[in-house]
């Protein structure tokens, strides 16, 4: 049997619910662009805010790590965001949180012992950890949302990776504990069944992307002097594949290529991975068309996607991967390797190109087609905006979403009726 793909109900159906998001490192409220702040605290953050927009009542739970931080927070109307004491009040790296997790549940099933949530649903595996005991000894139903597993990022990373011992193990203890796992892409359901999490106990719910914010209308970044500008956006780590990208730009002579994301620009170059991407593009002879941004506003990020003539999301594996989105929607055609959650959203030769992982003559082979076929880019592009407005806008992810929660609860119902 299969993982179930919820459909994309986007109408509120049956009564409003309560629902607890637990997400212990990555609060809707942080300033992203950190080791730790990227995907899952925007993915938090929008899920909360369309959920309420279809009339339910969310609290985010998220760890208190500032003094500076009130004990609740309202994020918008319908979402309050909850700080969780656990472990100092000050910014830890998310490896370094799982001895603080046992204080976290305790203070959660204090909130939630005389009235918890309808529903609770965790993200990440300590968030499921922490969860999970809650949700036993208090009975309520509980989904998870993996963003990341460690068996696939110990397959990549090797000896730099710096998750605890027991990540794999308490990964399969949740999903074989949870009422429902919510993966964000296929390959997730496979990587889990290898874990021993039965893909009948999956539902497949994509990641969201902001379809008024990322649209082909609106400001162009300026362009610099080349005839063809290259993107990559993200984070400034190995794995998300710049080297690649750099080693494609010898084949393509017209281009450059923005590095976007990192530090703050007046560290970027001092950084270690600039560093070591600076001496890869000088060895290759293309250092005087690499330039490096450093981190990037938000607000600003739709500007520069749209200044792109190709998007490049060449990482060596990608949970689920949303910059390919977000260019997607702003009628960008992009270029990715087949991995992850990329594989889910970029159709091959229909909004894009997918190419294997970590080979840079396929990526510069794909790019040059599409550099040299303006009419084949302006109509992937369009593929993609439209492909985006039909599966990934955030109304269509929440009532998939509450599709799997009101399974969970009528599956309870049904066996309490049954006793």
């Amino acid at each position: 049997m299969t993982a179930r793909r919820s459909p994309f109900v986007t109408r509120p159906a049956g009564r409003s619910l309560s629902i607890a998001l637990v997400s212990e490192h990555a609060s809707p409220l942080a300033a992203l662009g950190g080791v730790d702040a990227g995907g899952q605290n925007v993915h938090v953050a929008r899920l909360a805010g369309a959920l309420a927009d279809r009339g339910h009542r969310v609290t985010v739970y998220t760890r208190w790590d500032s003094r500076d931080l009130p004990v609740t927070k309202p994020l918008r109307p319908g979402v309050l965001v909850h700080h969780v004491p656990a472990g100092p009040a000050e910014q830890l790296p998310k490896d370094e949180l799982l001895p603080h997790m046992l204080e976290f549940a305790r203070y959660l099933a204090l909130q939630w012992q005389e009235r918890g949530p309808d529903v609770v649903h965790s993200h990440f595996w300590m968030s499921g950890l922490a969860s999970l005991q809650v949700a036993r000894e208090l009975r309520l139903p509980l989904l998870h949302t993996y963003h990341a597993l460690g068996t696939v990022k110990r397959r990549h990373q090797g000896h730099a990776d710096t998750s605890p011992p027991a990540r794999i193990p308490c990964e399969v203890q949740v999903g074989l504990g949870c009422d429902r796992v919510v993966a964000t892409c296929r390959d997730e359901v496979m990587e889990l069944a290898g874990m021993g999490v039965p893909t009948e106990k999956v539902d497949v719910v994509p990641c969201g992307v902001d379809t008024e914010e990322f649209s082909p209308e609106g400001p162009i970044a300026e362009r610099g002097p080349y005839r063809h500008r290259l993107l990559q956006l993200g984070r400034l780590v190995p794995r998300k594949g710049a080297a690649v990208a750099i080693a494609a730009l010898a084949a393509l002579p017209d281009a450059e290529l923005v590095v976007a994301g990192g530090p703050p620009p007046e560290r970027i170059d001092a950084y270690p991975e600039t560093r070591r991407l600076r001496d890869l593009a000088r060895a290759a002879g293309v250092a005087d068309r690499v330039r490096f941004t450093g981190a990037v506003a938000g607000a600003d990020v739709p500007a520069l996607l749209r200044s792109a003539d190709v998007v490049l999301c060449p990482a060596d594996y990608e949970p689920f991967g949303i910059v390919p989105l977000e260019a997607m929607a702003c009628g960008k055609a992009v270029v990715a390797s087949a991995v992850g959650g990329q594989a889910d959203t970029v159709a091959d030769r229909v909004t894009g190109r997918l190419v294997p992982p970590g080979d840079a003559d396929a990526l510069g082979a794909a790019v040059g087609e599409l550099l040299a076929d303006p009419a084949l880019r302006e109509a992937y592009g369009a593929a993609g905006r439209r492909r985006v407005l039909s599966r990934y806008g955030w109304a269509n992810v929440a009532g998939a979403t509450e599709t799997a929660y009101r399974s969970v609860l009528g599956a309870r119902t049904a066996v309490a009726g049954a006793r």
